[in-house]
């Protein structure tokens, strides 16, 4: 015999709650959205709908995974950011809010129809250079990864939001397989930034992440550091470096920025009102 819509959630945040997930009525919600393919308005209003039997196995089954732990976006596939949907799989870092600031940072620095070429270090599923070239309908772009399943990831984002004809995607560690030649107006990086010791500290859905999209070094800043002694080497005078870095990290980042190389722009903060995102110009 089938369970309505409404039995089953009732039982799935219960399920959620008991396992320390923190919003598991929302939670359960978008599972089941996902599930029965139909938007959360619905579910509301047909809380007595019967779900189809095969619908709520599978339904279980994804409930059961986020119980154990498992990010919401991994099960369901998919995280939207900057109004875009993309994939996203446990290959890559999860497209949080705070990372639109980037993009945000780019819309006011630079005019729409500017013919712009731009790096995106550490691409991860390709959003923020893919959320920037849908942007700027002129633009290019390289998108570097160490991780050629981050990249597949990616190149699968960039084809269905009709850019890949506008991104380059290409596996290395930095700019260790970038010609010399190649300058950019703009570099753009969501770099890993939590330090070795604090991973085992961080939530365990974080925990599930790619360690390496994750954890930079003792301090957190071994990758910003070597982005703002490199990244001159591949800027045009007058360009811009915009990263993400960590939670009190901002001091520590103005004592390596070089005044005679950078001028700094702006420490944006983020909505809980936490330093989080640098606006460099090269001089």
């Amino acid at each position: 015999m089938s369970a309505s819509i409404g039995t089953a959630l009732t039982d799935a945040a219960r399920t959620l709650q008991a396992n320390g997930i923190d919003e598991p009525r929302l939670d359960a919600g978008l599972l089941m959205s996902h599930v029965i393919g139909r938007d959360r308005a619905f579910i509301v209003a047909h809380t007595e709908a019967a779900i189809a039997e095969q619908q709520l196995k599978q339904f279980e089954e994804f409930v059961a995974r986020r119980a154990e732990g498992e990010p919401l976006q991994y099960i369901t596939g998919h995280q939207e950011f900057f109004k875009l949907d993309f994939e996203v799989t446990p290959d890559v870092l999860i497209p949080r809010p705070e990372t639109e600031l980037i993009v945000e940072a780019v819309l006011e620095l630079v005019h729409a129809d500017t013919r712009l070429a731009f790096a995106d270090i550490g691409t991860g599923s390709g959003c923020l250079a893919i959320s920037i070239l849908n942007e700027f309908q002129q633009a290019h772009a390289i998108a570097i990864d160490t991780s050629e399943r981050a990249l597949h990831v990616a190149r699968r984002n960039a084809a269905r939001h009709c850019v890949a004809d506008r991104l380059r995607l290409v596996q290395a560690d930095l700019f260790a397989a970038i010609s010399v030649n190649d300058m950019f107006d703009l570099i753009v990086s969501n770099p890993p930034y939590v330090a070795d010791d604090e991973i085992d500290r961080l939530p365990r859905e974080v925990r599930r992440e790619p360690r390496s999209a994750l954890v930079a070094g003792p301090d957190g800043l071994s990758v910003i550091r070597r982005l703002i002694r490199d990244v001159p080497g591949h800027l045009r005078p007058g360009g811009h470096l915009i990263f993400e870095f960590g939670i009190n990290q901002d001091h520590e980042i103005h004592g390596l920025v070089n005044s005679e190389v950078w001028t700094t722009l702006e420490i944006r903060k983020d909505l809980q009102a936490i330093p989080r995102m640098m606006v460099l110009q090269k001089k």
